[in-house]
């Protein structure tokens, strides 16, 4: 990670620990838009986090994937609620148009406008609260902006992430889809493997806290190796990740988002099982990490239909 890369990181991890504890969390998925407005602000100011991707000529900082997926997973360590994924995705989709439309993204950069991008119209991220709403077809197929739309909430599993049903009244064809999916799958992977981190630090915490026959379970061997085991599948999948976020093809961002999907499951089921009967109480956390990960995980193709697209790409034309 280059020095720039790293201060981002620090920057926005120091304004999630003054203002996005765990109270401060739960309050921001509570509220009527479903994340907190002022920590937004500061986001958009003082890190300039909705406009990473947007090119300077526009009103951007000029940064790249990387940077955006830098400060994705910071927010996902502490399950932020925030509209900064759908918001730079829609950046995005936007950006790879002939002439992209200055004025929207400078909304957009600023943080006056919040973004959404429709894969699934039963299920899209900001879409209760979005401004901007551009939609594709399908890979390889076309994008549109929806000048005119509905958009209704639904009940999910994760409440620290809200979706809303959203259908067309109006739309204009923006041109060719360049992979907007992909890249897609890429930012929601780094969003999982910060929320896999910090919920392995919250499962070693409390073992070494945690007291049983006169010793912290953290101390009796087998607990040790499976966390041992944990830390490995987190590193491994962290460097899936960064590999993808630097090298964002079809193949990676695929890879980038099984493992980390598989890896935020693994790791949410073993700290609900050791933290035992208390991960699964409403004052908890652990449990919000539990549904951020099976929320996630469906949130886009799920690791069956990943596994089957990347058998195809290594053995094509076997059923």
């Amino acid at each position: 990670m280059s020095e720039e890369r790293e201060l981002l990181r620090e920057t926005v991890a120091a304004l999630v620990t003054k203002h996005a504890s765990p109270a401060a969390v739960r309050a921001a998925m509570e509220s009527d838009r479903g994340y907190d407005e002022s920590l937004w602000k500061l986001l958009c100011e003082q890190v300039g986090a909705a406009a990473l991707v947007i090119p300077e000529e526009l009103g951007g900082a000029g940064g790249e994937l990387a940077d955006a997926a830098t400060v994705l997973q910071e927010l996902g360590r502490a399950l932020v609620p925030s509209p900064l994924l759908g918001t730079t995705l829609a950046e995005l989709a936007l950006l790879s148009v002939d002439e992209p439309d200055a004025e929207t993204l400078e909304a957009l950069a600023s943080g006056e406008s919040i973004g959404a991008l429709v894969l699934d119209s039963d299920y899209v991220v900001n879409g209760d609260v979005a401004d901007v709403v551009v939609a594709t077809d399908g890979k390889g197929g076309k994008l549109s902006r929806w000048t005119r739309f509905s958009a209704e909430p639904v009940v999910t599993m994760d409440p620290t992430r809200r979706l809303a049903k959203v259908r067309a009244e109006e739309s204009a064809d923006l041109g060719a889809d360049p992979g907007i999916a992909d890249t897609a799958a890429i930012l929601l992977a780094a969003e999982q493997i910060g929320a896999a981190e910090r919920c392995l630090e919250l499962t070693v915490e409390y073992t070494k806290s945690r007291v049983q026959f006169g010793r912290p379970i953290g101390s009796f061997q087998a607990l040790k190796h499976r966390m041992a085991d944990l830390y490995v599948k987190v590193a491994a999948a962290k460097a899936v990740v960064d590999e993808a976020c630097n090298d964002p093809t079809p193949t990676n961002a695929a890879t980038a988002r099984l493992a980390a999907s598989e890896t935020l499951s693994t790791v949410a089921a073993e700290g609900i099982q050791l933290h035992g009967g208390i991960a699964i109480t409403w004052e908890h956390d652990m449990h919000l990490y539990f549904k951020r990960a099976h929320g996630s995980t469906h949130l886009l193709e799920t690791p069956r239909e990943l596994l089957r697209r990347l058998e195809a790409e290594v053995l094509p034309g076997v059923p």
